[in-house]
């Protein structure tokens, strides 16, 4: 092997382990905006679901939690989105 090569192949082996380090910062970022996502879709899913069952509760049961009926029902029409 000449000079040159040896050299080709040393700025090719950096070239590659800067790529590698980007390449696992990207990933991990990417999964934690996907898990940070997938935390507001759950989110929205346990709004959606508890304001329905608020709906399909008693009037002895929403007593209970300190609720009427009408607030009941306003909370249970709001959309998923909304806090």
């Amino acid at each position: 092997m000449n000079g040159f090569s040896d050299v080709r192949l040393a700025l090719h082996s950096q070239e590659l382990n800067d790529y590698r380090s980007t390449a696992v910062r990207t990933v991990r970022s990417n999964k934690a905006d996907l898990l940070a996502g997938m935390g507001r879709w759950a989110l929205y899913r346990h709004r959606w679901a508890s304001r329905r069952t608020l709906l399909e509760l008693t009037d002895d049961q929403l007593r209970d939690i300190g609720l009427d009926f009408q607030q009941a029902r306003v909370e249970a029409m709001k959309p998923f989105w909304r806090p």
